[in-house]
């Protein structure tokens, strides 16, 4: 029993894998950070690039008949 403890202590299989676990969660959660943060300054660009739009007159003129 106390053979079967002092390898299973030695052992690193598990730990290499709880690395790549953290890793992996990490670059998930910056992916999503940076999605969050090009998702809101698309959104506030299109609102912006609107109502710039909506001043303008079709006809190319000053807008006053």
């Amino acid at each position: 029993m106390i053979k079967f403890i002092k390898n299973f202590r030695k052992d690193e299989d598990g730990a290499v894998t709880v690395d790549w676990v953290v890793l992996t969660a990490a670059v998930v959660a910056l992916a999503g950070a940076a999605y969050t943060s090009i998702e809101t300054g698309a959104s506030n660009l299109t609102a912006d690039t609107g109502t710039f739009i909506e001043g303008k007159d079709p006809s190319g003129g000053t807008g006053t008949p």
